[in-house]
């Protein structure tokens, strides 16, 4: 897997936006939510067992991982 820089928090949250659009799209994931602040966004990724909150970087990371793993 190469490696992956971002030049700030922004790029990082728009690429793990899109990640999770693409997920959904493959069916990957059925629900993906983004709550926007101004300082920093979270991202849900909720499924049958719980919904938790993650940071842009968990987030950008378990979304790597799934869509690797298709």
């Amino acid at each position: 897997m190469t490696k992956q820089t971002f030049s700030s928090q922004v790029a990082l949250e728009e690429i793990t936006e899109k990640l999770g659009k693409q997920a959904m799209e493959l069916g990957l994931i059925n629900n993906f939510v983004v709550r926007y602040f101004p300082d920093c966004w979270e991202f849900y990724i909720p499924n049958e067992q719980k919904s938790n909150l993650l940071t842009p970087p968990e987030a950008y990371l378990y979304l790597k991982k799934l869509l690797a793993l298709k």
